[in-house]
């Protein structure tokens, strides 16, 4: 069957066979719920922030350290699950995350204080490190390059998703039932996806559910620019290249900026002197406004690309878009006026979803199938890093300025439009063309 597969010959039953028409889609739509899952899995605790706050009598530095206890887990489990992926590969290892992170949701409310939830983050961080290494190893297995960036926007889009339902799911769970059922009902959401994962997911080479032009279309295009006698590079290997540190830069200079506006917006608003329920139109408009940007990002890489654009060009045009747009974010300190706070986020966040769709994207465009999560992993640590850094200075810089009123947020706004257009700089220097790509190490772009 491995050798078919390749040979792009179908089987003699082929005219038989049960197939799923453009089944790299609904792969593509299993990798977007996922997505959904983890992020309304995620804003559980950012949404009951305010009302825990309250109970637990936290203050934003204690609330700073639950959030960082997630973000320090997921830091170290971005690089270990990307390895891990490459080795037993996405099936298993997203099959893994996703029973993980559910497990720990269910278990959440079963804290008692400050400690205990600062350890279920904690957990919650480790077991969803998985899910984007994982994501972009299975877009690198199933889509040519054309459809990479919109593949990847499309999993990618699900964190947005997730943000925008969950102000609606957690907050009318919460107002009725309490916390601790507002944390079982998303952990319960894994279950339906294991079982559809179980059974769709396959390789393009051994599916059995493949038409036979599509795999084809498929191996054609990743077997592309393939080195014969290639050696997988150890993780030395690969932080000895400028795309690796390209890469690991366009993540971690703009997603602290995004996790910093999912985590404490509601708190931003609260400080701004808007009520959490008169603020509840505006809450979820970052989110959708991000999940656009996705789409925007990879459906016009991938158009640039058919009009005779390079892979490097097309997907750098984006970065500088996204970079430019994210500093919008830096008007907000100067109104209270809610509707052009929620304008400016949603042009900001927009911008940002265009630039995360080209990070989340570079590693299947510039390193081979055995390298492609691990990669992807190195640049979640540094984004988880980078996100560490911003919510200390949040914690810190908001408990400091309490007595500022409606500007207690707004060196952080500053620093926030400032840092993803530093990343666009950095990434447009290093993700090139270089001795590396001759050799075989890198692709082509």
């Amino acid at each position: 069957m491995e050798h078919s597969a390749h040979s792009g010959q179908p089987p003699q039953d082929s005219g038989r066979r049960r197939t799923i028409p453009r089944l790299r889609w609904w792969i593509g739509g299993l990798l977007f719920a996922s997505t959904v899952i983890n992020y309304v899995d995620r804003q559980t605790l950012s949404l009951l922030a305010p009302f825990l706050k309250r109970d637990y009598h936290w203050t934003n530095t204690d609330y700073a350290a639950i959030v960082i206890a997630f973000r320090a887990a997921y830091s170290i489990g971005q690089t270990l699950c990307g390895r891990l992926m490459d080795r037993i590969g996405t099936k298993r290892g997203l099959t893994i995350t996703v029973a993980w992170y559910s497990f720990v949701s269910l278990l959440t409310p079963l804290a008692r204080g400050f400690y205990s939830f600062l350890g279920f983050r904690f957990l919650l961080g480790a077991a969803e490190s998985g899910n984007w290494p994982a994501a972009t190893k299975a877009v690198s297995e199933w889509f040519p390059k054309q459809e990479r960036g919109l593949a990847t926007a499309l999993f990618d889009s699900g964190s947005s998703i997730g943000g925008a339902v969950a102000p609606f799911i957690v907050l009318w769970i919460y107002f009725r039932c309490g916390w601790r059922t507002a944390f079982i009902v998303p952990g319960l959401l894994g279950i339906p996806w294991l079982l559809a994962w179980s059974w769709l997911y396959h390789r393009p080479q051994e599916h059995p559910l493949i038409e036979d032009a599509e795999r084809q279309m498929i191996l054609s295009d990743t077997a592309e620019q393939e080195f014969p006698n290639r050696i997988r590079p150890s993780w030395r290997d690969l932080l000895q290249l400028r795309q690796t540190w390209g890469t690991i830069i366009a993540r971690a200079f703009p997603d602290p900026v995004y996790f910093f506006i999912a985590d404490w917006f509601p708190i931003y608003l609260v400080a701004k002197g808007i009520s959490l329920k008169s603020g509840l139109i505006a809450v979820w408009i970052p989110f959708l406004a991000a999940d656009l940007g996705n789409f925007f990002g990879g459906g016009m890489s991938g158009y640039l690309i058919k009009r005779g654009w390079s892979v490097g060009n097309a997907r750098k045009a984006l970065v500088v878009f996204g970079g430019i747009g994210v500093t919008l974010l830096i008007p907000t300190i100067f109104t209270v006026n809610l509707y052009l706070i929620a304008l400016l986020f949603g042009l900001a966040t927009f911008s940002y979803g265009a630039f995360t769709t080209i990070a989340n994207v570079l590693p299947s465009d510039l390193f081979y199938s055995d390298s492609v999560a691990s990669v992807s992993g190195f640049s979640g640590t540094g984004a988880a890093i980078g996100t560490i850094i911003v919510f200390l200075l949040a914690g810190k810089l908001s408990d400091a300025r309490l007595s500022t009123g409606t500007h207690l947020f707004d060196p952080l706004m500053i620093i926030a439009g400032l840092i993803p257009f530093t990343g666009m700089i950095l990434v447009l220097l290093l993700v090139r063309n270089t001795e590396a790509t001759d050799r075989g190490l890198v692709r082509r772009v």
